[in-house]
């Protein structure tokens, strides 16, 4: 039982990691279309921190099941794989959409 409660709570580490990336590459790309680049900047490196530590979360659990761990694959594991893969994809589409406002507001 103690095993499983462990589990979700990397589980839930991995979720509320890529969710606050998630939300923070938002307020990055808002900052973006303010045209404050300066804080964009911080906010898409506060995201990556974030993505970092979900990552390191999801990296030990896939070590540890290579290390002959068993897990109960879960919805909730499914969920936390799909949260954290769509937070790092959305970060990457709004890292290039920051670029191109950059762009655009320089060649103005």
């Amino acid at each position: 039982m103690e095993e499983t409660m462990n589990l979700e709570v990397e589980i839930f580490e991995i979720i509320a990691h890529g969710g606050n990336a998630r939300s923070l590459a938002y307020e990055a790309l808002q900052a973006a279309e303010e045209f404050d680049f300066e804080k964009a900047q911080q906010l898409i490196e506060d995201a990556q921190k974030e993505l970092n530590l979900a990552h390191k979360t999801q990296t030990k659990l896939i070590q540890a099941e290579i290390n002959g761990e068993k897990y109960e694959k879960s919805l909730l594991l499914i969920h936390a794989q799909d949260h954290l893969m769509t937070a790092i994809s959305e970060q990457k589409l709004i890292e290039h959409m920051i670029r191109i406002i950059k762009k655009l507001k320089e060649e103005k």
